[in-house]
């Protein structure tokens, strides 16, 4: 199923199937589980409320091939802010918690663009992460990556920066809010390139902020990723990165932290 099917699909009923073909390890690709927890969140608000901020909590796997049931609650409404709580439950047990901000404009006489996107290769000057069925995560299949800094997991160049260009295989209907959820929480944690042999890491939380007004994209737009890493140590890194539309304009920042087992 294309990632527009499950969008569908979700909203189709209280209860959804995770696909095989989108794994992440022994687990249902995060990106996904949270693109689709945040899709019901958001037809639960209000018209001209768009998602501000986002914290994703990986509390357990989202399996494959075992129903997932979504519980989405309105926690507080205000008069610009309603606050969201959005879960998926497989087995009776909690596996992912978000709780998002959506909220209307305010008037202010404060306007600061955001930081412009970095000097990266074009894309065709990129290499590409490839999907090999048994290596890399199922999820590749359905999400294009070129690297631009940095190096690949388990490459042991080791750095602080990794990141590049990304976008669906499938091309959307359109590139909402929740495409860009799902693109974001794609690349590996920047951590992985320091190691030298494949070591399994794990997501503990995720947060996520979409700039509005959000720069109109196109379908089929290749949007730019670059993550630094704050800290590592302990088995856990921290790492923060910014998305920017291909012209330059910044669209996402995100942060997560991150445990490693090796």
């Amino acid at each position: 199923m294309t990632f527009d099917e499950l969008i569908a699909a979700g909203r189709a009923g209280k209860e959804l199937v995770m696909p095989a073909t989108w794994t992440q390890g022994r687990a249902t690709f995060g990106g996904l589980v949270a693109a689709l927890v945040f899709d019901r969140m958001e037809h639960a608000v209000v018209d001209g409320r768009p998602m501000r901020s986002m914290s994703v909590s990986f509390v357990g796997p989202v399996e494959a091939e075992v129903p997932a049931v979504f519980d989405i609650q309105i926690l507080r409404e205000g008069r610009a802010v309603i606050q969201v709580e959005g879960r998926i439950i497989q087995n009776g047990e909690p596996r992912v918690v978000c709780i998002g901000a959506f909220a209307g404009d305010r008037e202010s006489i404060v306007q600061l663009e955001g930081e412009s996107a970095p000097d990266a290769k074009p894309v065709e000057g990129c290499q590409e992460l490839p999907f090999i069925e048994g290596v890399t995560p199922g999820f590749i299949s359905h999400i294009e990556m070129r690297w631009a800094y940095g190096g690949m997991p388990f490459s042991g160049v080791g750095g602080r920066e990794m990141g590049g260009w990304m976008r669906f295989r499938e091309e959307p209907a359109e590139l909402t809010d929740a495409h860009i959820v799902a693109l974001v929480d794609a690349w590996p944690p920047a951590i992985l390139q320091h190691f030298k042999s494949a070591v399994p890491a794990s997501s503990l939380s995720w947060a996520l902020d979409i700039i509005h007004p959000r720069p109109a994209l196109k379908a089929d737009d290749w949007l730019l990723y670059k993550a630094t890493i704050d800290q590592s140590g302990d088995g856990y890194c921290h790492c923060e990165a910014r998305i920017w539309t291909p012209r330059g304009e910044l669209l996402a920042l995100s942060r997560q932290t991150v445990a490693v087992f090796g």
